[in-house]
């Protein structure tokens, strides 16, 4: 599955913004997806997943109750909802398929998207 990441930009503390993930395929809802962010100097890290229909989720500790992956299969796309952003949450987003689960390492991940840019201002 090929996959393409939208909707960064830049947004001040507390705002928001709704990242998309377009897959191509038509074997899109057979893969559990992911999305992970990598800020500068650091580390890719996890912020969250979503099985296959969307019914199981995982988040990072420090995104719960502020973000929210979800899932249109018909539309071949993942979504993340981002609200009371924060400057932490700058960082390059990238959206991640697998065919495992629980999947909450870049390792579980198999087919990976180019990222979009993500910046909160203070």
């Amino acid at each position: 599955v090929q996959l393409q990441a939208s909707g960064g930009g830049l947004v001040q503390a507390g705002g928001s913004l709704r990242l998309s993930c377009a897959a191509s395929g038509r074997t899109f809802s057979s893969y559990a997806l992911g999305w992970f962010r990598q800020a500068p100097g650091k580390e890719r890290e996890f912020v969250a997943s979503i099985t296959w229909r969307g019914v199981n989720k995982y988040y990072t500790d420090s995104v719960k109750g502020r973000f929210a992956i979800f899932r249109d299969n018909a539309k071949n796309t993942m979504y993340l909802q981002m609200n009371s952003l924060q400057p932490d949450d700058t960082g390059v987003y990238y959206c991640a398929a697998t065919s495992t689960w629980p999947a909450l390492r870049s390792g579980d991940f198999g087919s990976w998207g180019q990222g979009t840019l993500v910046t909160v201002s203070s």
